[in-house]
């Protein structure tokens, strides 16, 4: 049973987008001399995917769930998805075949002492458990003086729980925090984006979403790209009000726990002998230094 119209309009706007940034050119074919778009014809993927143009179409208006993975795997080969646009797009065919249709509330996973545990152990690292909505959900200290702006801001929750996309759009003070801003911006959405195929039925990260929509010309922006992010790691640059500027290694591993929902550990560190670990360490040792009383 394939889900609502709002899942069939994702998979729509999706797949007309990757296939709008594909040039004839760059698969073989000819221009022509009518192309009204710059991008691929339908009947142009399907000749590629080893289709119908019938059968592509259908598709295109978001008819995917009895969709094999053979062919969705065409699909992905024809429109040159990277490995995380390819999981979007079975995490897309996945939730069409579900039968429920009403969002629903996701009841958080606890995060286990144990987990706990290992990111107040990691005292050189700033480190973090990160869900799907990109709540930040357990920090150890260094990620509450690293990321302080975003745990003093005026987004977070009722519970004083952070949220990476509220704090990057909604907050002014993120333009100063972040020294790329727009590279954070499109990561953030893009990260959304993934768990919008993940958890199409999430009514709390469609309310997000929603929120960020109505409040943020830059997010609207964004999440008209249909751009799509699993997994972010690299370098980031920082600009810390009380140390300046660092700039920081992270790595995102999974983090197995009860339940479907996802979570990521998110750890920070410098790189040894530079200005930047010492500014780490500096930050590390008043996060260290107990609050006189």
């Amino acid at each position: 049973m394939e889900r609502s119209p709002g899942n069939r309009g994702e998979i729509r706007d999706f797949l007309a987008s990757r296939r709008a940034r594909i040039t004839p050119a760059q698969v073989g074919l000819p221009a022509g001399t009518r192309r009204r778009v710059p991008g691929l014809r339908r009947e142009e993927v399907a000749v590629l995917a080893g289709v119908s143009t019938e059968w592509y179409t259908r598709l295109e208006k978001g008819h995917i769930g009895g969709v094999s993975e053979d062919v969705l795997d065409a699909v992905a080969r024809a429109l040159r998805l990277d490995d995380d646009e390819r999981t979007y797009l079975f995490d897309l065919a996945r939730s069409s075949r579900q039968e429920s249709r009403t969002p629903s509330r996701r009841r958080d996973a606890e995060v286990p002492p144990r987990v706990r545990w290992l990111l107040d152990s990691m005292t050189a690292s700033s480190a973090f458990v990160r869900n799907g909505r990109t709540d930040i959900v357990a920090g150890n200290a260094l990620a509450r003086a690293l990321f302080a702006p975003m745990y003093d801001s005026v987004t977070v929750d009722r519970r004083g729980r952070p949220n990476i996309a509220r704090f990057t759009f909604l907050d002014p003070v993120a333009h100063d925090f972040y020294v790329d801003w727009d590279a954070a911006c499109a990561a953030t959405a893009a990260l959304l984006r993934a768990e919008v195929g993940r958890e199409p039925q999430d009514r709390a990260l469609r309310e997000l979403v929603g929120e960020l929509s109505t409040l943020s010309p830059e997010f609207r922006g964004r999440w008209a790209a249909h751009d799509v992010l699993i997994r972010h790691d690299g370098v980031k640059h920082l600009h810390h009000p009380e140390v300046g500027h660092v700039e920081l290694t992270f790595q995102s591993l999974d983090l197995p726990l009860p339940g479907r929902a996802v979570h990521d550990l998110i750890v920070y560190t410098a790189e040894p002998g530079t200005a930047s670990e010492d500014r780490l360490k500096l930050l590390a040792s008043w996060s260290a230094t107990p609050s006189p009383h």
